[in-house]
C-alpha cells in the first residue's frame, strides 16, 4: 500500500489551477492566500515525484501528466463530495447546500415564484444559484461546480437525469407603435426575417426559437443578436424589429411599461419545455425528484399551453 497519498485539499488545489490558469484567481476560489495554494502543489508535486505544472512569470503551464493527474483529481473530488451527499439524503431531504445553474432566459422570470415556494416548503434548503448559458452550465455539472441545472430543451447536455417540468410556450413580439395589430396568433410565416431580432449564439432560447417556426433562412437573414431577452424587448420598443420571447417572461411582465405587442406563436412546435437536470447516478437522486415537484408546484400556469395573458 502506498504510504503518502494527496490529500483532498492538495487535489483540490491543482483542479483550481487548471480552470482558473492563475495561481491568484485559484487561491481565491479556494478561499486561500497565493503562498498557501502554491506551497500544497509543490508538497503534491513533491509526493508524487514529478513536476506538475511549469511556472513562469507570465504563464502557469501544465505538463501533459500534470492535466491527465487533474481530470484525475477533479473525478476523485467529485466522489468525495458525493460521500456527503449520501449521508445528507439519509437524513433530512433538501436540507443544507445546493447548487444550482440557471440559464438566463429562465433565471429573471422564474426564481422570484420558485424561491418563494422553496423557503415555504424546505426552509432548511441553502440554495446557491449561478447564471450561465447552458453550455457552461452543463459543463459546471459535469465538473462538480453545481449539483443540478435548471435549463430548456432540447438541450444536450451529457449524460444526466432529467425531470421535465412544463412547457414554455414562445410568443412574438411586436412594435406597438405605427404598425397593424398583429393576429391573435402569428403564424411562422408570417415572421418577417429581415426584421427579426435574435439572441446572440451561446443562447438556447435562438435556436429554440429558429427550431419552432421551421425556417432555416431565419438564421441567416436575422436583423440583429441581444445580449438579453430584456434588451431585445428594448430594442422591438424602439422599432427596431420583431423578436420572440419565452411565455414566462411575458408572464413576469416584462413588457411592462413598453409600447411592445406579444401574441402566441402558431407553429407544430411553439414551445421549449424547462427540465431541471443532475448528474446521472447521484445520490442525491430523490432529493433533486422531490425539487422538480416543488418547481412544478411553483409555476402552475405556465404548464398547459394557453394562459389567460393580455399583454396589450
Amino acid at each position: 500500500m502506498t504510504s503518502f497519498l494527496p490529500t483532498l485539499k492538495q487535489l483540490q488545489y491543482l483542479v483550481a489551477l487548471r480552470d482558473h490558469g492563475h495561481f491568484g484567481r485559484a487561491a481565491d476560489a479556494c478561499f486561500v492566500t497565493q503562498s498557501t495554494l502554491s506551497a500544497g502543489l509543490r508538497e503534491l508535486e513533491s509526493l508524487i515525484g514529478l513536476v506538475l505544472v511549469e511556472r513562469t512569470r507570465r504563464v502557469v503551464r501544465f505538463t501533459p501528466l500534470g492535466l491527465r493527474i487533474a481530470d484525475k483529481a477533479q473525478r476523485v473530488l467529485r466522489e468525495a463530495e458525493e460521500l456527503s451527499d449520501m449521508a445528507r439524503s439519509a437524513g433530512k431531504p433538501l436540507s443544507g447546500e445546493l447548487r444550482m445553474s440557471v440559464i438566463p432566459t429562465i433565471a429573471p422570470f422564474l426564481l422570484p415564484r420558485m424561491l418563494r415556494r422553496l423557503r415555504a416548503d424546505w426552509p432548511e434548503l441553502r440554495l446557491y444559484l449561478r447564471e450561465e448559458t447552458s453550455g457552461i452550465a452543463c459543463d459546471s455539472l459535469h465538473r462538480g461546480h453545481v449539483d443540478c441545472v435548471l435549463l430548456a430543451l432540447p438541450y444536450h447536455c451529457g449524460d444526466v437525469e432529467v425531470a421535465e417540468l412544463f412547457d414554455d410556450r414562445l410568443w412574438v413580439a411586436f412594435p406597438g407603435r405605427d404598425t397593424p395589430p398583429p393576429p391573435a396568433t402569428v403564424p411562422a410565416d408570417l415572421i418577417d426575417e429581415t426584421q427579426l431580432l435574435l439572441l446572440e449564439d451561446g443562447h438556447c432560447l435562438k435556436d429554440h426559437a429558429l427550431a419552432a417556426c421551421n425556417r432555416p433562412e431565419l438564421r441567416a437573414e436575422a436583423a440583429m443578436m441581444g445580449t438579453s431577452v430584456h434588451t431585445l424587448v428594448q430594442m422591438v420598443d424602439n422599432g427596431l424589429g420583431v423578436t420572440l420571447l419565452p411565455q414566462m417572461a411575458v408572464e413576469a411582465g416584462i413588457l411592462d411599461n413598453t409600447d411592445v405587442i406579444a401574441r402566441p406563436l402558431d407553429a407544430t412546435h411553439p414551445s421549449r419545455q424547462i427540465a431541471l437536470a443532475w448528474r446521472k447516478g447521484s445520490p442525491r437522486d430523490r432529493e433533486f425528484g422531490l425539487l422538480a415537484d416543488a418547481l412544478r408546484a411553483a409555476c402552475p400556469a405556465s404548464a398547459g399551453g394557453e394562459q389567460n395573458i393580455s399583454p396589450k
